[in-house]
């Protein structure tokens, strides 16, 4: 029997519409096997599923680090950390403070440009919230009155204002998560959501960089791949005997994107592929 994996998908504790509670429902009636939350810049949300998930569930403590080299942004998952070492909270405490200080320019631009006030309760909530973004102050501007929608507010003003880019390095990002003890793998390397997804030629520098750093895995499958683009990874994750890794990036409501897709073409891509879920059995075996 072949079972289904998902080990990229977001909660609550960051940008998506499932709490923790109810992803681990949503898990078992997709009948995954094994899985990993890995919401952004946090482990809040692997925290309280590591509380709630019965070792049949297969659950895999995950973390998305934003971060970028001198080249460009990349997205770097941290697998199997040790959720009480120190190196990895201080590179989520940099992460929660770039978060914050974008929130709070967002916030003066939409007073400044779009004559948006929010509450100083608003204010307050949005501070308090686990890896904080423009989804988050989406909702606190509908919340207000302002936009019918969180499409609506992304359309009218979110997606108006643009920031310098602010990114952990990538370095230190992959460092601490093998000070953790953690497994550091490359999120959709060939691009992400809504992006351009880069020829061979493109992935290469900022491959050979993440490499050097000490990068340890790929996500070969991905929801938003071609057959032919997996196909590409896999064969690049092979040849540096790199971790394969697949997810689907599933943020509930927020993207159409069902749990457990791990590829563009409709293939159902067994866990035995998953070459990540063997070695983290193996190192608690």
């Amino acid at each position: 029997m072949s079972y289904l994996a998902d080990l990229h998908m977001h909660s609550t504790a960051s940008d998506g519409t499932d709490s923790p509670a109810e992803l681990l429902n949503n898990v078992r009636a997709r009948g995954l096997r094994y899985f990993s939350l890995t919401d952004h810049d946090t482990t809040a949300g692997s925290d309280e599923l590591a509380r709630l998930a019965s070792p049949e569930d297969g659950f895999i403590r995950g973390a998305e680090l934003s971060c970028a080299t001198r080249l460009r942004k990349c997205h770097i998952l941290a697998y199997d950390y040790d959720a009480r070492a120190k190196p990895l909270r201080d590179s989520l405490d940099n992460l929660a403070e770039i978060r914050i200080g974008k929130m709070h320019m967002r916030l003066i631009i939409l007073e400044r440009d779009f004559g948006i006030i929010l509450s100083e309760a608003a204010k307050h909530q949005l501070e308090q919230t686990h890896s904080v973004g423009k989804p988050h102050i989406a909702r606190a501007i509908v919340e207000a009155g302002y936009c019918a929608d969180i499409r609506e507010a992304f359309s009218e003003y979110l997606s108006k204002i643009k920031l310098k880019n602010a990114y952990l390095p990538a370095q230190e990002g992959v460092e601490s998560i093998l000070a953790t003890n953690g497994i550091p793998v490359w999120a959709h390397p060939l691009g992400g959501e809504d992006e351009a997804h880069l020829t061979p030629e493109e992935f290469r520098p900022q491959f050979e960089l993440l490499l050097s750093y000490g990068l340890k895995g790929l996500e070969c499958y991905y929801s938003r791949y071609t057959a032919e683009e997996s196909a590409f990874l896999v064969s690049v994750a092979t040849e540096h005997g790199l971790y394969i890794s697949g997810g689907s990036d599933y943020h509930g409501a927020n993207k159409n994107i069902p749990l457990g897709t791990l590829n563009a073409d409709g293939e159902r891509v067994p866990a035995d592929r998953l070459t990540l879920i063997d070695a983290i059995a193996a190192r608690h075996a």
